[in-house]
């Protein structure tokens, strides 16, 4: 299938470069290092955020029924 991709002028010269250097056609070096990248990508596991919950599971939380003034005041002082 051919298709048209807009490359940096500077990333194209060193494909071209590149695939001089290894006696292959421009086109062979894009495919091989298209199918890198899609390969890398597949053994990549998604980030997992961590647990940092705090307290213990199936414990109230004492926090989650006070105002918004009075997680403040519980955080900075009364008064601030």
């Amino acid at each position: 299938m051919k298709t048209t991709l807009d490359l940096p002028d500077a990333l194209l010269e060193r494909a071209k470069r590149h695939a001089q250097r290894l006696g292959r056609p421009l086109r062979a070096v894009v495919e091989e290092g298209l199918r890198r990248v899609l390969q890398d990508d597949a053994r990549h596991e998604p980030y997992r955020l961590p647990d940092r919950a705090t307290g213990r599971a199936g414990v109230a939380n004492p926090l989650e029924s006070l105002s918004w003034q009075d997680l403040r005041d519980e955080i900075y002082g009364p008064g601030r």
